[in-house]
């Protein structure tokens, strides 16, 4: 080899480790967000709508960001687990479906950043100090809270004015049914309707309870969105009972009505609030957000089949009706 070509090989040698090393820094960093929720109706939707909101922000799923996704299948004892598993995967950030799932995420890491998409109440259940300033790993949207649970004994009251006893049936192992139950309580006293809580601690008890409300038939019930929804208003439904939840796809399934925070708005402002933090936010600087718009979802179909007549004015108001 000539002298020249051989200080030509070994410059460009010595050059090549540089050009991959540069190249290698071009190529954009691909954040891991970890996704946890409670297997409940409705966590499809967001699903769905999450990821997009993130795609329109410029967030390209197994391009510049990748999803570790874990759903507690209806079982909430496995939360803790699952949220210890997205600790050790070391995500960006966590985001969460449900209190219940915001709560193990909470309880498993005090670094990770973690965005509540659907939470009840969370300066109630202790997720943050205070809506403007939250003061730890954790933001996003407090959906359900003591007002929008009172709303629920309004309606009761406007479908049904001669109703004085309603049933509302809690999630015990859920942090929120406390301010769930507090809203109810509240509301009740201005509108003269007794309240009886049913505290349900698994999933299998549902059944039992509502076998003892042929026994002893409430005028209504509220059912807590994080208990097993679909079947309370199949339940409910069978026997009869006006049902009514914060919850949008409790209508869907049979229930009477629905009152809830509008969830598109939620999931698309839950996707700017992992944009600000993958960005260099801080969750304790990004104050917590509230819905500003509601939904109103009446099953038409299921009040003629338990023999009520919903008040025109109501009808009127409602952002959905199925017949």
């Amino acid at each position: 080899m000539k002298r020249r070509a051989f200080v030509g090989f070994l410059s460009g040698a010595a050059t090549w480790p540089i050009a991959m090393r540069a190249a290698s820094a071009q190529q954009p960093k691909v954040a891991t967000i970890g996704v946890l929720v409670r297997g409940v109706p409705g966590w499809q939707q967001f699903w769905q709508l999450f990821p997009e909101a993130l795609r329109e922000l410029g967030y390209i799923d197994k391009k510049n960001v990748r999803y570790e996704f874990r759903s507690d299948q209806g079982q909430m004892i496995r939360l803790p687990e699952l949220a210890a598993e997205l600790v050790q995967l070391k995500v960006d950030v966590i985001v969460t479906w449900f209190t219940p799932a915001a709560t193990a995420a909470k309880q498993a890491t005090q670094e990770i950043p973690i965005v509540c998409a659907l939470c009840g109440d969370m300066v109630g259940t202790g997720l943050v100090d205070s809506l403007a300033q939250p003061g730890g790993n954790v933001t996003g949207s407090t959906s359900l809270n003591a007002e929008t649970s009172g709303k629920t004994v309004e309606l009761i009251r406007e479908i049904m004015p001669s109703a004085h006893r309603v049933r509302a049936l809690a999630n015990a192992p859920d942090p929120f049914s406390k301010s769930f139950l507090k809203g109810i309580q509240l509301a009740s006293e201005a509108t003269g309707i007794a309240i009886e809580p049913i505290m349900i601690h698994s999933a299998e008890e549902l059944d039992a309870v509502f076998s003892a409300m042929e026994r002893s038939r409430p005028d209504a019930i509220i059912v807590q969105p994080s208990l097993p929804t679909k079947r309370a208003a199949e339940l409910a439904l069978a026997l009869r009972i006006p049902a009514v939840c914060a919850w949008r796809e409790f209508a869907h399934d049979g229930g009477l009505v629905s009152y809830f925070g509008a969830e598109v708005d939620m999931y698309r402002r839950a996707a700017v609030f992992v944009d600000k933090i993958l960005k260099g936010a801080k969750p304790a600087e990004l104050p917590v957000e509230q819905p500003t718009r509601f939904e109103l979802v009446i099953n038409l179909k299921s009040a003629k089949a338990i023999g009520l007549s919903i008040p025109p004015t109501l009808l009127a108001r409602a952002d959905e009706v199925i017949e």
